[in-house]
């Protein structure tokens, strides 16, 4: 799911991470070669402040300053998850067990690569999601990218 780039930056950042009480959710490195962007998604027990945000980049930005991942610049966006969260660990998709997501792997399983549906939990190395009526199971290590689908009510019923 990650690229070695990433995978490094994350192994980078997660011990200190786990000293602020911050889950990093993952790291994304997006961009032209020159001046990429590493995004990190993080989330922490009662959400995400401003404050957690602001206090996060700077120890952030502190360690890949000081292990300078990419010559010359490079842009730090720290963000909660969103809506539209990534899910990356094994442990992510248990938590998440019952909600729409969208899961894509890097080769086709049931004949295809592209898959909607609900979280059904793991088993194993797997991860179940419910498609079209069919349960589905995706060994970990061949999903590419997948995110929680968020939905928002427009229309909220008044009590």
């Amino acid at each position: 799911m990650l690229t070695r780039k990433e995978e490094s930056l994350l192994a980078a950042l997660e011990p200190r991470a786990a000293q602020e009480g911050v889950e990093i959710v993952t790291v994304e490195v997006v961009g032209a070669k020159k001046s990429p962007t590493i995004r990190v998604y993080v989330d922490a027990e009662g959400g995400v402040s401003f404050d957690v945000l602001a206090a996060t980049q700077k120890w952030m930005g502190d360690i890949l300053d000081e292990i300078d991942p990419f010559p010359g610049a490079y842009v730090l966006e720290v963000s909660s998850p969103g809506i539209d969260r990534p899910l990356r660990t094994l442990e992510h998709f248990a938590r998440f067990s019952g909600e729409a997501a969208v899961v894509k792997t890097t080769q086709p399983v049931a004949g295809r690569s592209s898959f909607a549906g609900k979280l059904a939990g793991i088993e194993g190395e797997n991860v179940l999601v419910d498609v079209d009526g069919e349960r589905v199971s995706l060994p970990i290590d061949l999903i590419k990218r997948a995110r929680t689908k968020g939905e928002i009510d427009f229309n909220p019923k008044k009590a």
